[in-house]
C-alpha cells in the first residue's frame, strides 16, 4: 500500500474519531482502492465499518439501492447515481458518513461519450447532506483510480473540517 493513500486515510480517521463518526464505502472504479487505504490506518476499525464493492449496473440496484430508473436515464457515471451509492451504502451499513466512486478509469470511456477518467464522487453526511463532484484525471486506468482514491479521501477530510 503506498503511503500516501495510508496517511491520507489516518489523516481523515484522525478526524472521523475527533468527532465519534463512522464511514462506509461504495466503490466502483476504484473497486476497493478506498476501503483498502482506509483499512490499512491505524485504529481503522474505530471509523471504518465497511465497503462495498458495486462494479456493475446490478450490484449497484441490488446491494445499494440504486433505482433501474437513474442507471437508464443517467448512466453509472453520474452524479445520480453516485448520491443513491453514497445514502444506499450509508443507510446500509448505519454509518455516520457513506462515500461514493463511479467512473471510467479506462482505457475506454462510456458509451456516452464521457471520456476516460472521469469520475464521479459522493459523501453522504452525517446531517443527510450530500456533497458531489465530478473530476477528470489523465494517465492509465492505475493512475486514474489512484487519483481518485487520493482526491476522495482528501476532500472528505476538507469537507468534514469546513
Amino acid at each position: 500500500m503506498d503511503k500516501h493513500l495510508i496517511d491520507l486515510a489516518s489523516e481523515l480517521g484522525e478526524l472521523l474519531m475527533e468527532k465519534s463518526w463512522t464511514l462506509t464505502t461504495a466503490e466502483s472504479c476504484t473497486s476497493g482502492w478506498v476501503g483498502s487505504a482506509l483499512a490499512a490506518a491505524s485504529d481503522s476499525s474505530r471509523f471504518y465499518s465497511s465497503g462495498f464493492i458495486t462494479y456493475t449496473n446490478q450490484a449497484k440496484q441490488r446491494v445499494l439501492g440504486v433505482k433501474a430508473d437513474t442507471l437508464a436515464r443517467y448512466t453509472a457515471v453520474s452524479e445520480e447515481t453516485v448520491r443513491e451509492m453514497a445514502c444506499g451504502a450509508k443507510k446500509l451499513a448505519g454509518d455516520s458518513i457513506g462515500l461514493a466512486t463511479s467512473g471510467y478509469a479506462g482505457p475506454d470511456g462510456g458509451e456516452d461519450g464521457t471520456p476516460a477518467g472521469t469520475v464521479w464522487f459522493a459523501w453522504c453526511l452525517p446531517d443527510d447532506s450530500v456533497h458531489t463532484r465530478r473530476e477528470w484525471f489523465s494517465g492509465e486506468s492505475e493512475e486514474v483510480v489512484y487519483k481518485a482514491t487520493c482526491f476522495s479521501l482528501s476532500e472528505l477530510k476538507r469537507l468534514l473540517s469546513q
